[in-house]
């Protein structure tokens, strides 16, 4: 029997270098975590994350001791994610402990436990625990200027952040464990405790004029329970805001709501809902004392700001959210120079701010993820990734207009997509719609290579907005080309003009 071409054999694949992954167990005072990492050092993706509540700290306000049943949770957890970070193939696992083993009279116990697992646990100061929550924020908001209000279930770290930089730092004994026995104090003990720790540390009035940035589980459960109650269109926890009177209001709100209806909100634990009263009361005292006149939630904290600290001076300066976009461009896209590419080959025609050149440039970075969906689903898909990927240093507003020129790019129109316009201004909207019809015109010219957008150009002149195509390139103005560029001349007010 005749053997058809495609049937002969093959060589074997050749053997792709896979790149490191690196890992953190945090052994918190509430909950302890694996996270497993791989990519681009300046963000790179989790590939895996698990926490189980031990629930460590819950003996210290009683004894000052751990549990004999959270120290069993925890040597049991601490032997899976061991065992699972041997199997994942981990290059590097760094291991931390922070106040509750840190202040326990007994946390050797647990200490002596890793290290019979293979676990070298670096038992972290208040002071270092401040500093990486710190770095944490910077990472993910390189501009944060401001307060960093990390807690965690047997501390509360607070950090005066500006220009990229760690300014002051310290650890209080407040963490969300702790406060239901203040509570037993009587009323205003937990106000009367935070003025006092605040005051005697010199933070009283620190924050006046400036964002609390919040960090750690409590707190985020917070800010998901007000996403819920005001209806909010984008599920991302990352870069939301809250106020003062917000969180006054919460105060109110969890005192009063069954806890069984708590658990049933998306992203609140059943763990976390018990919690919850006790983080808002501590909250309110907080902001009240400080003085800071809003509050922004951070998705980052402990574990990303140790991977950040390790990082050099240089990878630390790069933009985390135009290296996430440049990732998962290529990841998803067809040709790795293609973003960057399409970004210098439109940004003729406009004159944006560089706070949204920033954002043009992650667009087009991202210009090419749908292509490998359904093709009437590729719209969908290109806003979904805008919408709700693992990005950091970019708002909802900032994501919403990345979201609308993917959408108008890959065929889904000049309107916007549901919940857009809840998100961004019309403005906004109007200018996302012209980069979607300047890269949608890029992409059909090109093919998605380098050469043709190498070789042309594209300007505007108040008037006309030009397509200059040189010699054999004159080839390539065919009829969809043609009805791009006009497309897009017509919603910047121009009038589609070729030049060769």
């Amino acid at each position: 029997m005749a053997t058809l071409p495609f049937s002969k054999p093959r060589a074997a694949p050749a053997v792709v270098d896979t790149p490191p992954r690196t890992a953190i167990i945090d052994i918190g005072s509430n909950s302890i975590r694996l996270v497993v990492y791989q990519g681009p050092a300046r963000l790179p993706a989790t590939l895996f994350n698990e926490k189980v509540m031990a629930g460590l700290g819950k003996g210290l306000a009683q004894n000052g001791k751990l549990t004999p049943e959270s120290i069993k949770l925890a040597i049991e957890t601490l032997e899976r994610f061991a065992a699972l970070a041997h199997a994942m193939e981990v290059t590097s696992l760094r291991t931390v402990a922070t106040a509750a083993v840190r202040d326990a009279a007994n946390g050797h116990i647990l200490l002596d436990a890793a290290t019979k697992i293979g676990l070298t646990v670096e038992l972290l100061s208040g002071e270092q625990e401040a500093m990486a929550a710190g770095m944490g924020v910077l990472s993910a908001i390189p501009d944060a200027d401001g307060i960093v209000g990390d807690l965690g279930g047997g501390s509360l770290e607070l950090v005066r952040v500006k220009k990229g930089e760690i300014r002051d730092r310290v650890s209080f004994p407040l963490g969300v464990l702790r406060v239901a026995a203040l509570r037993e104090k009587g009323k205003g003990a937990i106000d009367r405790r935070v003025a006092k720790l605040l005051d005697q540390a010199g933070w009283s009035g620190k924050g006046k004029g400036l964002p609390l940035y919040l960090v750690g589980g409590s707190w985020r459960s917070l800010a998901r329970l007000d996403m819920n109650l005001n209806h909010y269109p984008l599920p991302i926890i990352q870069h939301y805001a809250m106020s003062p009177a917000t969180i006054t209001r919460l105060v109110r709100t969890v005192s009063h709501v069954e806890k069984g209806s708590l658990k049933e909100i998306p992203g609140i634990s059943s763990q976390r809902a018990p919690m919850l009263n006790d983080a808002a009361a501590l909250l309110a005292s907080l902001l009240r004392h400080l003085k800071s006149e809003r509050t922004i939630v951070s998705s980052f904290g402990l574990r990303e700001g140790l991977l950040y600290e390790a990082l050099d001076a240089e990878t630390r300066r790069q933009d985390p959210l135009i290296v996430a976009a440049r990732a998962d461009g290529q990841r998803l896209g067809r040709f790795p120079e293609h973003g960057d590419l399409l970004d210098r080959w439109i940004s003729p025609l406009f004159e944006d701010a560089p706070a949204m050149q920033r954002l043009r440039h992650a667009a087009c970075l991202l210009a090419d993820v749908g292509w490998h969906a359904n093709p009437e689903f590729r719209a969908e898909r290109g806003t979904e990734i805008a919408l709700h990927g693992n990005w950091v240093a970019v708002d909802a507003r900032g994501r919403a207009i990345i979201a609308q020129a993917l959408w108008t790019s890959l065929g889904g129109g000049t309107g916007p997509p549901a919940g857009i316009e809840q998100l961004a201004s019309p403005a906004d909207v109007k200018r996302a719609v012209q980069w979607g019809l300047a890269m949608r015109l890029g992409q059909r010219l090109s093919g998605g290579v380098a050469g043709p957008l190498e070789r042309s150009k594209l300007g505007e002149d108040g008037a006309a907005l030009t397509l200059h195509l040189a010699g054999a390139d004159a080839a390539l103005y065919g009829e969809a080309v043609q009805r791009r560029h006009a497309a897009l001349a017509a919603v910047c007010d121009r009038e589609p003009v070729l030049t060769s």
